[in-house]
């Protein structure tokens, strides 16, 4: 148990740094080519790397591509190996991410929770079922224009007051600790640069959302894009000549299995998410996600993409359709299974807090999954953070500590493994 001096410590620096993070605008570009894809990432990477050379850290780097490194060394008369930390500081071009106002409900009492600034929004146990297990807590979350950006500044805030309180409290044991603060993980590129060399062996994110949830396994990912090139001329005229490319793109996007969407899926099934329609006439672009925890059932999908295109194709002959497919990200399960010790201390150090440790699989992927398959086994740590990429995002105040303090126990579990 750690003492009750350390736990208040926890519990204010934590929640002090998430709610001045959040105020920082740096909503990532998935449309952009420059890396990172938004200048305005690099507003809270700058802030970071301060804070980290005020703490006494050590080798501590921002990089041009969009990433802050600091190495915290072993403390005194610890030596064992190190592991690495990583959250991402850019919040999803899904919702707004400018001027958030951050807002501190409580103590919750089952109500709901009403938006300064949309008083048509309220935030429920209907959307939220987690919300009853946090009565008597405080539940933060923004004004009603914006997302919070827990995901993933709960993450960013929970490391960083971990870093603190390793230099507060001597008593805490750890080995080398390595802090890694990404960019651009929200539109698919958080390791894009990354330096591999910089960070240790064994890795954790810090993004994950139920408090006491291990994740070991993510989905494997594709993109699909399709370009539909029609015929346009006068609508006056248009008889017989005209072929409409946005209206076959909204015949296509129709003609896609409905039982395979995300709002009709949930645990281990898959889905293709349809995320952009845009265009006119004579050019229509789609743009859509593959997801599945299997890989060879996303290659059907992918093959089913196909078949879709070439009968639109045969179906207008006038019609000319492009697909284009990237992998994203690989499931990280059959790697990470082959390092089961990084898995159990981590579930021990979420234990230690007094939470049941569950090991589940994310319906998503984090930095993590790509740095498992570049060779740096990272599974995923909850941070506290619920309805992601919505308006209604929120996190409880006891969250943010519950996740320091795990990191606590992590690195003490580490250093006594040796």
């Amino acid at each position: 148990m750690l003492r009750e001096e350390i736990r208040r410590f926890v519990r204010d620096d934590a929640r002090e740094r998430f709610l001045r993070y959040v105020q920082i605008h740096t909503t990532s570009d998935e449309k952009s080519s420059t890396k990172p894809t938004t200048s305005r990432q690099i507003d809270l990477l700058r802030m970071l790397e301060s804070e980290c050379r005020a703490l006494g850290l050590e080798e501590v780097h921002r990089s041009d591509a969009g990433y802050v490194y600091a190495n915290l060394p072993a403390s005194n008369g610890v030596a064992c190996d190190g592991f690495g930390l990583l959250a991402h500081v850019d919040t999803s071009p899904e919702q707004p991410g400018a001027d958030v106002r951050p807002a501190v409900h409580g103590p919750y009492g089952g109500a709901p929770i009403r938006f300064a600034d949309d008083s048509e929004l309220a935030l429920t146990e209907a959307d939220s079922p987690e919300l009853a297990h946090f009565h008597g807590d405080k539940i933060i979350t923004a004004s009603g224009k914006t997302l919070l950006g827990a995901d993933d500044k709960a993450g960013v805030a929970e490391i960083m007051s971990a870093l603190a309180a390793f230099r507060r409290f001597p008593e805490l044991r750890h080995g080398p600790i390595t802090a890694c603060f990404t960019s651009d993980e929200e539109v698919g590129r958080g390791t894009q640069d990354l330096d591999l060399s910089r960070l240790p062996r064994y890795c954790y994110t810090m993004d994950g959302s139920v408090p006491g949830e291990l994740e070991a396994e993510c989905f494997d990912a594709w993109k699909a894009t399709l370009e539909f090139r029609g015929v346009g001329v006068h609508p006056g005229f248009a008889k017989d000549k005209m072929l409409n490319a946005a209206v076959v793109a909204a015949r296509f996007v129709a003609a896609l299995p409905e039982a395979e969407s995300p709002e009709r899926t949930a645990g281990r099934e898959g889905f293709y998410y349809v995320y952009a329609v845009r265009g006119g006439c004579e050019r229509a672009e789609v743009e859509l996600i593959v997801r599945d925890f299997e890989a060879e059932r996303n290659r059907a999908r992918l093959d089913h993409l196909a078949r879709m295109k070439e009968d639109f194709e045969h179906r207008f002959p006038r019609l000319a359709i492009s697909l284009e497919t990237k992998q994203q990200y690989r499931n990280m399960r059959d790697i990470l299974a082959q390092h089961p010790r990084v898995i159990e201390l981590a579930l021990g150090a979420i234990a230690d807090t007094g939470l049941d440790p569950v090991q589940k699989s994310i319906r998503g992927g984090t930095d993590g999954s790509k740095l498992t398959e570049l060779g740096h086994p990272t599974p995923n740590i909850f941070a506290g953070g619920m309805l992601f990429h919505s308006r209604k995002e929120w996190i409880a105040e006891s969250s943010l500590a519950l996740a320091t303090e795990t990191i606590l126990h992590l690195a003490r579990r580490w250093a006594e493994a040796e």
